[in-house]
């Protein structure tokens, strides 16, 4: 099914029938991705009195409960009400679904005891390209990323200035396959996080983070369509699924 997507008065066709989902599902047990040092999900049939919803134990439905935390649990998409004393719902502040994204493959580098994607990293991936939406894969990238525990092992991170490029180049939406943009242990700094959403000046309140992000190495770098999809909490963060469709020659 061909759809066209238009950008700054430019047509971009794709093929909606060949996504490219770099989600990374979420599941009810200890294999589940996690961070923040909380237990992982659960997913469990609602139990009430002598009810159990489960068909395999006499229900009419399957009637499950979800417990799950959206930073740490998997991937999702967040505003700047991450950060902010007023409450921000990334459901009300994202309010398009479609961006030109350009998705860029970055091994994070040595900077004093951590290892972080500097502006200079990012800078060189980019070139003079302008993006809507930048989506980063970082090296080495295997599968463990489905299914890894971060707490406690600090993570790779961005660097303040490199947060910055991506005002300097307007871009709204970040993607990245971390489980965070700054260090895990920062003493509440987030500082990259702060730099992205301008909470020096004028809040830019339309852009988003998405992390926990998880790019197959068979989807080469390059130019996409990103369809970031979201379920509609009213919350700062939401589980997300962005998706990738290859623009087509014409």
């Amino acid at each position: 099914m061909l759809a066209v997507i238009t950008y700054k008065n430019k047509k971009f066709n794709i093929d909606l029938s060949k996504p490219l989902d770099i989600s990374i599902p979420m599941r009810g047990d200890a294999l589940n991705v996690n961070a923040w040092y909380l237990e992982h999900p659960k997913i469990s049939p609602h139990t009430e009195v002598e009810f159990v919803g489960k068909v395999t134990q006499g229900a009419s439905t399957n009637f499950n409960d979800i417990w799950f935390n959206p930073h740490a649990h998997g991937t999702h998409t967040e505003c700047v009400g991450h950060i902010t004393e007023a409450f921000q719902s990334v459901n009300r502040n994202l309010n398009r679904f479609f961006f030109l994204a350009e998705l860029v493959t970055i091994a994070p580098e040595k900077y004093q005891d951590d290892f972080v994607i500097s502006r200079k990293q990012l800078q060189y991936a980019l070139g003079d390209r302008k993006r809507e939406a930048v989506v980063i894969r970082t090296l080495p990238n295997l599968n463990d990323k489905l299914t890894k525990q971060y707490s406690n092992t600090n993570p790779p991170y961005l660097l303040k200035q490199t947060a910055e490029l991506l005002v300097d180049k307007d871009v709204e939406h970040l993607l990245i396959d971390l489980p965070s943009v700054d260090k895990e242990k920062d003493g509440g700094a987030l500082l990259a996080h702060r730099a992205f959403w301008n909470t020096e000046g004028e809040i830019r309140k339309k852009a988003t983070i998405t992390e926990f992000i998880y790019v197959p190495n068979s989807i080469k770098d390059g130019t996409y369509i990103l369809n970031l999809q979201m379920a509609p909490f009213e919350n700062d963060a939401s589980p997300s699924r962005p998706v990738l469709y290859e623009i087509l020659e014409e």
